[in-house]
């Protein structure tokens, strides 16, 4: 008797911890606006302290070889949301975009936001059980009818602007409002965890997207004056020290989401990902034909955001579940940002929608075995805009990238990346044959999505073809205007 009890009790306990291994994990998705590949310590940066995202990744697993899917912002924000690549919705450039109207070709209009129709990685965790959150900038559309709320997030604090109190909605019980001397990552920070602390108890899914480190450059006076004396001291140009505290801040922001997810006991039920919506810059960009401040250096990456070149795309990608992942690993297998739609439905237990072409595929055999290929062909980006360079489209096929300019120029750049990450020595006329079938394969999958394309100018006129102009007011901007931008946060409560 006592061994048919003992065994029922072994019996009843191990089915328990069955269902606490079933359970269906939390996630949490951070994606900082224009983090540079390097821009972090366990990317090879040795210049600002970034000691949370370095601690997540000896925690979890790092990829060296993943991408944004777009060269800009709302585009990755697109396909993150929809699984799909953004051509295929045709949100090809930042809403609402720029606009060259004496350049050579007239560029495709941009759609303007996120169709409604499309079923969101929110609506799909959703409809599994998941309380849904959303703090940060959204990018994909008014938020009268456009925003996270109307996409499937419960949770929603939308904060559009460079810092507080700023443009600023909410919806679902958010219990907060920003103080005008808060700086904008302090409060981010704030609000992940009211959601995390009123959900803990229940499958949730955040997403955080601050604004940060975009430009403007603004960042906390001490931290500024630290790395004014760090690059002092080590007779550094780059990156900028205002640039250098903004990162800094991003680390503490991630280290507030981590800590908040640790001390609710939730570390082994949650998936942590850190990633950036697109390529950084090598110095503020402001559309004129000129620049003004020195933001950082990508190098040894070519070309920077809204380029198709390594600059613009690779971003750091680091995914931490302890019991789930093998802490410290990396991954050299390419990955993008719609991969995380089938990702997150997969460790849900999830459907993905029925109606909806998912372009991404799981991430779950890299994270269990990082040496594991994904099954796919190859990566695809559609720019065909102008912004830091030429309308392009681009494919990765393994270590060959090709990318072709839709300019009416014809140019082809061809690079091995495996030999080549710089991307100094285009192999297209030395691979004639490579460079053929890669086209062939970008060209059969623009018509696949019906990417829209530039057509030929006929207002072309080259005198003019640098003049930007505002698509919002329908106006050139002054190009020898210059806006001053706030530098720290004395000039933000100014």
């Amino acid at each position: 008797m006592r061994q048919t009890t003992g065994s029922l009790i072994l019996l009843t306990l191990c089915i328990s911890a069955c269902h606490v291994q079933a359970a269906p994990p939390n996630m949490v998705l951070i994606v900082i606006d224009d983090m540079g590949w390097g821009d972090v310590g366990c990317y090879g940066n040795s210049f600002i302290d970034t000691p949370r995202i370095d601690q997540l990744a000896a925690e979890g697993i790092r990829f060296t070889n993943f991408y944004a899917a777009g060269a800009v912002c709302s585009p990755t924000r697109c396909a993150v949301q929809s699984g799909q690549n953004q051509a295929r919705i045709g949100i090809t450039a930042h809403i609402p975009g720029h606009w060259r109207p004496y350049e050579r070709v007239i560029t495709p209009q941009t759609t303007m936001a996120l169709p409604l129709d499309t079923v969101t990685i929110a609506e799909s965790l959703r409809a599994a059980g998941y309380r849904t959150g959303y703090v940060g900038k959204w990018h994909l559309g008014p938020s009268n009818g456009f925003g996270p709320a109307d996409q499937g997030y419960q949770f929603a604090a939308e904060i559009n602007g460079p810092h507080l109190p700023g443009r600023f909605s909410v919806t679902g019980n958010v219990d907060a409002t920003p103080r005008r001397d808060q700086f904008r990552t302090d409060f981010e920070a704030q609000l992940c965890e009211q959601f995390i602390s009123e959900n803990r108890d229940q499958p949730f899914f955040l997403m955080l997207s601050p604004f940060a480190v975009h430009i403007p450059l603004a960042g906390k006076s001490q931290l500024v004056q630290k790395y004014r004396q760090r690059a002092a001291d080590r007779n550094q140009d780059l990156p900028s020290p205002i640039y250098a505290a903004m990162v800094e801040e991003v680390d503490t922001l991630v280290g507030r989401v981590v800590d908040a997810i640790d001390s609710a006991g939730l570390a082994e039920q949650t998936m942590i990902v850190f990633t950036s919506d697109n390529g950084g810059l090598n110095r503020r960009y402001d559309y004129r034909q000129h620049a003004d401040d020195l933001v950082s250096s990508l190098l040894p990456l070519k070309g920077e955001k809204g380029s198709l070149h390594e600059g613009g795309i690779r971003v750091p990608l680091i995914i931490r579940q302890p019991g789930a992942i093998n802490p410290g690993t990396t991954t050299d297998e390419p990955a993008i940002s719609y991969d995380f739609y089938p990702t997150f439905v997969s460790a849900a237990g999830a459907q993905l929608p029925v109606n909806q072409t998912i372009d991404g595929v799981p991430l779950q055999p890299v994270l269990q075995l990082p040496t594991a290929r994904l099954q796919r062909d190859a990566l695809h980006w559609h720019y065909p805009h102008y912004h830091h360079d030429r309308p392009s489209g681009a494919i990765r096929e393994r270590e060959w990238k090709l990318i072709e300019y839709l300019d009416g120029s014809g140019d082809i750049e061809l690079y091995q990346l495996s030999e080549d990450l710089g991307e100094q020595h285009n192999l297209a006329a030395e691979r004639p044959g490579r460079t053929a079938d890669l086209l062939q394969k970008l060209r059969s999958w623009r018509t696949t999505v019906s990417a829209r394309m530039p057509i030929s100018n006929p207002a072309y006129d080259p005198e003019r073809a640098a003049e930007w102009w505002n698509l919002r007011s329908g106006e050139p901007v002054d190009s020898d205007s210059r806006m001053r931008f706030p530098q720290t946060e004395n000039d933000l409560s100014r």
